[in-house]
């Protein structure tokens, strides 16, 4: 049975009328009730026949993934465990800005990741299956709804830097893109969206050709060496190949690359690695997120101390660049950067 939401509006459109035998316009219709109206039942598209309806009813449906599990966080942040119509499990997290005045939701692309970065929880769990639009998206309407349900404050923004790396995941990455900016669709500003990636050129070109995000880069080691080191996998696109496909990354005059950078103690938070750091970067448009690390079990990395932390970002600052320090959310709900596994329930 097709999912209606995995459908560009104008796959539906063909669907429409080619298998239903019914006028183009009724596309625009059911794409409505998906997206605008966040219909889950196709007998409520009350616009539509109940001929319609029953035939569509027969051929396709409008499924979300399924909240299996929601944690909330002292901090306000909340985890969604969500089951896909497979079993597989992935999770999202909507972290909250601006005194719970708004949301942001992290979002995954893949089920596990192939990257297999160390530091990563994610990573730990191999690489399943690529998500496809309706896992990706459905991530945004359970959100959305939660915090409608609730009485919450809105989501703003998108952050795919859930699991996965979402530039292995490009045919439905940019699927979901194009749904999220249409005026039709969830209608989410490509300049409120962001997609974080270890770096991968061939995926950046056609990001970049199509407008739809803004590019985060998982950078965190300032050389190819450490690089190497904490991302074996990552690392075999040399650094300075990356760099020269973000130099050709198109930009509007007032936009910059992010580059994220996690301090590990002892392994990438020295003075030394701050001076390498800058000299990599400093004569790019670009801005610094760290990211103190979160520790967890069973990891050989410890979190950074916090003067540390400080003394790096100062170094930048003094330097010219603009850096900032990412405050970790929802680390007891294991929700922070590279916490996501979704093991809950598995047996």
């Amino acid at each position: 049975m097709i999912n209606l939401l995995d459908l560009t509006l104008s796959e539906l459109e063909a669907f429409c009328v080619e298998d239903l035998r019914e006028p183009r316009f009724r596309a625009a219709q059911v794409w409505q009730w998906i997206w605008q109206k966040e219909a889950r039942d196709i007998s409520a598209m009350t616009n539509l026949s109940r001929a319609l309806r029953e035939k569509l009813a027969a051929r396709a449906e409008a499924r979300w993934p399924d909240v299996s599990l929601v944690r909330t966080s002292s901090d306000g942040t909340i985890k969604f465990l969500l089951e896909l119509a497979d079993g597989r499990l992935i999770e999202s997290v909507l972290i909250p800005g601006g005194k719970l005045e708004r949301y942001t939701l992290c979002l995954s692309t893949q089920v596990g990741c192939p990257m297999a970065c160390t530091f990563c929880n994610t990573g730990l769990m191999g690489f399943e299956r690529n998500l496809t639009q309706a896992e990706i998206l459905g991530q945004v309407l359970v959100a959305r709804a939660h915090l409608a349900a609730t009485g919450s404050a809105p989501l703003t923004n998108l952050v795919f830097m859930g699991m996965g790396e979402p530039l292995l995941n490009l045919d439905w990455l940019l699927k979901s893109l194009a749904t999220l900016n249409s005026d039709t669709g969830l209608n989410l500003s490509w300049r409120r969206t962001t997609v974080s990636s270890v770096g991968l050129p061939k995926g950046l070109e056609v990001l970049g050709a199509s407008g739809l995000a803004l590019p985060a880069i998982s950078l965190h080691a300032p050389s190819q060496e450490l690089r190497a080191r904490i991302m074996p996998k990552a690392a075999q696109v040399p650094l300075d190949e990356l760099l020269a496909a973000l130099d050709r990354y198109p930009m509007k005059p007032r936009e910059r690359i992010t580059f994220e950078y996690l301090l590990l103690k002892g392994v990438n938070d020295s003075p030394a690695h701050a001076r390498q750091l800058h000299k990599l970067l400093c004569n790019r448009r670009c801005k610094v997120n760290l990211i103190a690390y979160n520790a967890t079990e069973g990891s050989p990395y410890e979190a950074p101390d916090p003067e540390a932390v400080l003394a790096f970002e100062k170094f930048l600052w003094d330097k010219g660049m603009t850096a900032t320090i990412r405050r970790s959310m929802g680390t007891d709900i294991k929700a922070a950067c590279g916490q996501l596994k979704a093991e809950t329930l598995r047996g």
